[in-house]
């Protein structure tokens, strides 16, 4: 273990999207470090199996559960007054992301939105609900908002996506300014291949290699959390505003996303096989 057991002991994290991926991975680790969790996402068989293996391993530690589409302000809202009710967050993490390969001259208004509702909207909900929360009460608080290389250099084929998490970036360096006197931090990281389930349905059409890591291999899911533990702990409590980037050096070879350079001769056919691959938004 990296960190002392206690590291996070006394804290409230609220992850979004939690219940799968890297949402998931990182709410354990806070478990594993002492943190009561909170954890959020639209499928509530998906959130109450993830909450049975949390609390079946860490049976000391409080999960509670929250059905909530966070593109909806007013979800949102209702869902951060119920957390509140039991006890207030000190920690959120905006994990919950929609992506999916694209050719962007054909993305309809409704896929463009499906895009930014969640992974921008959903974000700024849930931080200024929050942040509005702390400062009213007088609290500390830090957000951790989960980017990616796109957010840096742009994204081919994504966007939509591209745009959001630039905006979270924009954010993150905005409220760390505006809300430092409050004694709120805002933390960011911009990860390279962590693979997932999903995200290998949705953007990895051609598998999940490390072509173009120095490194020579992806991410471990457990190196994200340990990163996302250091940036929500007091051990980073002089850090804010700041994106750190775990990739691998996959960036320091001018890409962002691996494939992206064959893409650009993809046929209309095999676009269209991407699309049959792409999971139902």
């Amino acid at each position: 273990m990296a960190f002392a057991p206690g590291l996070l002991a006394g804290r409230r994290v609220l992850v979004t999207g939690g219940g799968t991926g890297l949402g998931r991975s990182m709410g354990r680790r806070f478990l594993a470090l002492g943190a009561s969790l909170a954890i959020c996402g639209r499928r509530g068989d998906v959130l109450d199996e993830a909450a049975a293996s949390f609390r079946a391993e860490f049976p000391d530690r409080p999960v509670t559960t929250h059905v909530c589409d966070i593109r909806d302000a007013a979800a949102v809202e209702a869902m951060l007054d119920a957390i509140w009710r039991d006890a207030p967050a000190d920690v959120l993490v905006n994990n919950a992301a929609a992506n999916f390969l694209a050719q962007t001259h054909r993305l309809s208004p409704r896929a463009v939105d499906a895009v930014l509702g969640t992974t921008l909207h959903g974000a700024a909900y849930c931080t200024i609900g929050c942040g509005r929360r702390w400062i009213e009460a007088g609290r500390p608080g830090v957000v951790l908002s989960i980017l990616t290389l796109s957010a840096l250099q742009g994204g081919a084929f994504t966007v939509p996506s591209a745009m959001a998490k630039a905006g979270l970036l924009a954010m993150t360096q905005s409220l760390a300014v505006e809300w430092g006197p409050h004694g709120i931090r805002l933390v960011a990281i911009a990860p390279g291949t962590f693979p997932t389930e999903s995200a290998v349905a949705r953007l990895r059409p051609g598998g999940t290699d490390a072509e173009g890591v120095p490194l020579g291999r992806n991410g471990r899911h457990e190196e994200l959390a340990d990163l996302a533990a250091f940036l929500v702990s007091d051990h980073a409590g002089y850090i804010t505003g700041e994106c750190v980037v775990a990739d691998g050096g996959r960036r320091f070879l001018g890409g962002a996303r691996a494939g992206a350079q064959a893409m650009l001769r993809w046929s209309d056919e095999e676009w269209a096989a991407q699309r049959a691959r792409t999971p139902a938004r």
